[in-house]
């Protein structure tokens, strides 16, 4: 069964990054979650990220901070798709981790979403999934018209009760 990786450099990515793989359980799809630091540990990054096709990984999800190299060094070294989650960090808020992210060389492209964006990361690996699996294409479209139904009982209810009462129960 094809299956997401989900890789950081730190354990103080994980906060964030387990967001990718609480996603992936909610629509269950199957992951294997790794912290591998790209500056310090550069071979065993290279075996993890070498080996990722033969366990059947069809997505990674990379988390990194500060230079962020972890998501460039993947899509580097795998041949399917990567998605970047920059990290908010001490110093630039994530901003740094963005544009190390985004601005990768022509040929080796990487996914970006928001920064501390593990979540909306999963979604856009299982939709990556989903065009070669219908069951996963169900599944996003039922996790779509839930989110509506949310929407919609909010606004009900915001009409119903005035948003003075509907701020006050938050």
């Amino acid at each position: 069964m094809a299956k997401v990786g989900i890789v950081m450099g730190s354990d103080s990515d994980l906060k964030v990054m387990s967001k990718a793989a609480d996603m992936l359980e909610e629509l269950g799809i199957e992951y294997e979650l790794t912290i591998i630091s790209a500056h310090r540990e550069p071979d065993e990054l290279i075996e993890w990220t070498r080996g990722a096709e033969n366990r059947d990984v069809k997505v990674i999800i990379a988390g990194a901070g500060m230079a962020a190299a972890l998501p460039g060094m993947c899509a580097a070294l795998f041949a399917l798709p990567v998605i970047g989650v920059p990290l908010s960090g001490k110093n630039l808020d994530g901003m740094d981790a963005v544009f190390s992210i985004m601005q990768m060389p022509p040929g080796v492209p990487v996914a970006t979403v928001a920064i501390d964006g593990a979540k909306n990361a999963a979604i856009l690996a299982a939709k990556i999934l989903a065009a070669g699996d219908d069951a996963i294409l169900e599944k996003i479209k039922n996790y779509t018209a839930d989110m509506k139904a949310q929407v919609v009982a909010k606004d009900a209810k915001l009409k119903q009760v005035g948003y003075k009462q509907y701020l006050a129960e938050k």
